[in-house]
């Protein structure tokens, strides 16, 4: 499944995993929330209420391009650089493509729907 996200005249694409938290994800689509900078590399967009945890634990090859959930915070989590699994994270899908619109610094309405 594909989720589309737009924000600040950017569009990308994120292909979801299989887990119960990404299709827990999907529920709330169509959704539109705030995108903002936190730390030196990635985005976060809180979400209106906590996603499953089913099945949740630590996972590896963690990569640049990766979404994940942060569970205490309940909120989406778009990596544009690199980091390392912590507690309460669960990766929920990987973007399609290119980065950048992640590199655009600032807060945004973002805009989520359900692609395919």
């Amino acid at each position: 499944m594909r989720v589309g996200f737009s924000f600040g005249g950017q569009s990308f694409s994120v292909t979801l995993e299989g887990n119960p938290t990404a299709r827990d994800f999907l529920t709330l689509l169509p959704l539109d929330l705030a995108i903002e900078d936190y730390s030196h590399n990635e985005k976060i967009a809180r979400l209106p209420r906590p996603l499953s945890q089913r099945f949740a634990g630590p996972f590896r090859d963690e990569r640049v391009g990766d979404l994940c959930y942060y569970a205490p915070w309940h909120n989406l989590a778009f990596f544009h650089a690199g980091y390392r699994y912590s507690p309460g994270l669960i990766r929920i899908g990987r973007m399609d493509g290119d980065i950048s619109p992640l590199l655009r610094r600032g807060t945004y309405p973002l805009h989520s729907e359900i692609l395919t």
